[in-house]
């Protein structure tokens, strides 16, 4: 047992004698059934990690799966936008029932139970925890066959909450080509680790843009490093999303179920076959 320790384990990232005789799962909704839970995280903002969160719901989507997203970043959420959902989560005496989007996905966000969503969510750290909570909780989510939860960045409270409270099946690491996210992806990867979370890949956002001309792969933000961190934490799937204007349109307008090209189709299916 860590010294000084306040017998609470729901606080703490050690591992200890006295975890192992604590359940800190969080049972869902008496109602929902959700089958396999993919949390997407990134160690700082601005790699991406929404993007990928949208991408690789829709991919699923689209591959028949009944898919679900919590949006477990409170402070700044962005999912609904990039699904371009307008309408406001309803509930009633047995729970919250999520936003469809147009193509089906299941969502909850701070976004879809605001009044005005560019009202600022100005809440201490306990309180943000507990919210994350209540959508695995008291939201009723139906028979989802997988549900991405798009974290927050960091490794803080509600990284923590989620990865003790929640039954998660792996997560997928978001990063971008620069030499710092290298020591970033570590504490991802350590904190995986810590919490015996399978990674089940890794994804470059901002990785390339493609000449319009030549169609030569440009590495605008420097080589990729991701082969590298890649095999040097036994991470065997990658991904490496390229700078592309469509992307960025397709998000801000609301149609990232209907883009063209997923880039991340063929990602989602080897993570599809890690979950088997």
């Amino acid at each position: 047992m860590a010294e000084n320790c306040s017998h609470d384990c729901s606080s703490c990232g050690a591992d200890c004698a006295s975890r192992g005789k604590q359940n800190l799962k969080k049972p869902l909704h008496e109602l929902s059934d959700v089958k396999k839970v993919i949390a997407v995280v990134s160690g700082k903002g601005g790699v991406g990690k929404s993007m990928t969160c949208a991408l690789l719901a829709a991919a699923a989507q689209n591959k028949g799966k009944v898919t679900a997203v919590m949006d477990a970043d409170i402070t700044g959420p962005s999912i609904p936008r990039m699904f371009g959902l307008t309408e406001h989560a309803k509930g009633g005496e047995n729970g919250i029932l999520p936003v469809l989007t147009d193509g089906g996905i299941q969502v909850i966000s701070m976004n879809v139970l605001l009044e005005n969503e560019a009202e600022p969510v100005v809440w201490r750290g306990s309180l943000i925890s507990g919210t994350v909570l209540q959508f695995w909780t008291d939201v009723i989510w139906t028979g989802v066959d997988i549900m991405f939860i798009d974290m927050p960045p960091g490794t803080g409270d509600v990284p923590l909450t989620v990865f003790q409270s929640i039954p998660l099946d792996g997560i997928v690491i978001v990063t971008s080509p620069q030499d710092l996210v290298g020591m970033i992806v570590q504490k991802a990867v350590n904190m995986a680790q810590m919490m015996n979370v399978p990674i089940l890949g890794i994804v470059e956002n901002m990785s390339y843009i493609k000449c319009p001309d030549c169609g030569r792969k440009l590495s605008v933000f420097g080589e990729s490093g991701v082969d590298a961190l890649a095999l040097e934490y036994g991470i065997p799937n990658v991904a490496k999303l390229p700078i592309d204007s469509e992307l960025t349109k397709a998000a801000d307008s609301g149609n990232i179920e209907n883009l063209g090209n997923n880039y991340l189709s063929d990602f989602f299916d080897k993570i599809l076959k890690k979950l088997k």
